[in-house]
């Protein structure tokens, strides 16, 4: 969860470097306005693509551990089976 704290972090710092930078700049309003928007616009688009790394990062180790927790059921639940039949032959 820290990386993902740190990439945020790292982003607005760009964002809002960015937005100074373009603030500060000897252009029209009109045009530092369109920039502003311009860089918005590819901060988000970046933001989303991370984003969606991170969704995916996540949904493939939701998967392993389903898989791995399932194979753990099933090993348990064939001991289990195993097990009483033990005790119900050895009971009868």
């Amino acid at each position: 969860m820290n990386s993902g704290k740190i990439l945020l972090g790292v982003l607005a710092g760009f964002a809002v470097g960015a937005t100074l930078g373009i603030l500060f700049a000897p252009k029209k309003g009109s045009k530092i306005r369109k920039k502003i928007v311009d860089k918005g616009e590819n901060y988000a688009e970046e933001l989303k693509e991370k984003f969606d790394e991170f969704c995916n990062l996540l949904t493939d180790k939701f998967e392993q551990v389903k898989e791995e927790t399932d194979e753990v059921v099933s090993k348990t639940k064939k001991k289990y089976i195993e097990t009483k039949k033990e005790v119900d032959k050895a009971t009868t």
